[in-house]
């Protein structure tokens, strides 16, 4: 039986254009509309009723005024559209697997090397790409991480994910050329990239993609002797491991993390951190609190912030290590605690942290209900398994997520 191809679908050539594929990545759909009806045929009123939106919604998008921003919407356009699930930063849609993936899909995955594991969930460039000043390109990549920062801190891991792909698949092809003071640069800020798709994908549960890239920006790190961000993956590979219970594995690559050399205090405090996570999922709560502690300790420590040379960590104070106490607190089998924990100290959250804000509203009040309070109303979890925040500025620290 053929799959059903809706009279929305767009055609090859649109999403092979450039325009519309960016678009597409910071889910402009105003935009994407406003194309396929003046250059697709594709009416208003067709959109609408395949997407669900009343028309003259539909018509003040294309005109620029307001946004779709609600998960379920933008899965409806996917499908309306056909647009494949990759370039929206969503997984693999059930019409591209029946057969009626546009043909452009093929196009959009083919330079992408067989190692990469992920290869069936980024979108990328096509390989003749002009990108003949690879400083320029690396440079303007590294500009727009802040925003991409704040975008995943504020929306959630799926609104940059098809951008940052696009990103370090560009410094992977540049680096094949690439030498002298311009490679160290593109190894710089290559190991920065991919350490953040790592952390959007790990934040989507998507742990071969996250692990594939920890591992790119790794090598990167190392060619280009970024000690600092050595130091980084390594507390993204152990929160990695804790997200998925593994202690022994949590507590060694966290003890390596704070090995490396010349330490700043943020990066030493995140590092003692996520061992004492580790030594909470071992139920030993001793050694946990200790290494909070010190964690703590360290954090009030003024912070050193060079750019150039190290990642920004001033949003590791002591109250961002208090909230990851509380969550240890849940683990070690005292909610009670963690409740308090919480409420002392989630209020400080900047509001730049919406979606990690709801997430520990969220833990709090169910693990209390687990324990029958009767003074607390519990509220439907939204996750379990969360990261803490993302900084909004250059540079960025992973956390426990747990």
């Amino acid at each position: 039986m053929t799959a059903y191809n809706p009279p929305t679908a767009l055609p090859r050539n649109l999403l092979e254009r450039s325009d519309v594929r960016t678009a597409i990545a910071a889910h402009d759909f105003g935009t994407v509309f406003r194309i396929a009806r003046s250059e697709a045929g594709i009416s208003y009123s067709k959109i609408a009723a395949e997407c669900g939106i009343k028309p003259e919604r539909v018509g003040s998008l294309a005109r620029g005024v307001g946004s779709v921003t609600t998960f379920d919407k933008v899965v409806q356009i996917a499908d309306a559209l056909r647009i494949p699930g990759h370039m929206l930063g969503l997984m693999c849609r059930e019409w591209e697997e029946a057969g009626s993936t546009p043909p452009s899909t093929a196009l959009l995955t083919a330079s992408l090397p067989s190692r990469d594991p992920a290869a069936d969930g980024l979108w990328v460039g096509p390989p003749d790409d002009d990108l003949t000043d690879p400083e320029f390109a690396a440079a303007l990549i590294e500009s727009q991480l802040p925003q991409h920062y704040k975008s995943a801190n504020y929306f959630g891991a799926r609104q940059p994910l098809a951008m940052i792909a696009h990103h370090a698949k560009t410094i992977d092809r540049l680096l094949e050329e690439a030498n002298g003071s311009t490679r160290r640069e593109l190894l710089r800020i290559g190991g920065r990239t991919a350490e953040f798709l790592g952390w959007l994908y790990q934040d989507l549960g998507d742990f071969r993609a996250a692990g594939y890239w920890s591992d790119r920006a790794m090598e990167w790190a190392q060619e280009a002797a970024d000690d600092h961000m050595q130091s980084y993956v390594l507390l993204r590979k152990s929160h990695q491991a804790a997200s998925q219970a593994n202690a022994e594995r949590t507590i060694g690559l966290a003890r390596a993390a704070q090995r490396v050399p010349n330490l700043i205090s943020g990066i030493s405090a995140l590092a003692a951190q996520q061992e004492a996570a580790g030594y909470a999922l071992q139920n030993n709560p001793k050694a946990a609190l200790a290494k909070f502690d010190e964690a703590r300790e360290l954090a009030s420590q003024p912070k050193a912030n060079d750019p150039a040379s190290t990642l920004d960590t001033s949003y590791c104070t002591p109250a961002y290590i208090e909230i990851q106490r509380a969550n240890c607190w849940i683990d070690l089998g005292d909610p009670l605690r963690a409740v308090q924990l919480f409420e002392d100290e989630i209020a400080a959250l900047p509001q730049i942290y919406r979606n990690d804000r709801g997430v520990y509203l969220a833990r709090s009040p169910v693990h209390t209900a687990k324990q029958g309070s009767p003074s607390r109303e519990p509220k439907p979890p939204r996750r379990r398994l969360r990261l803490p925040p993302r900084p909004a500025q250059p540079g960025h620290s992973p956390s426990w997520r747990q």
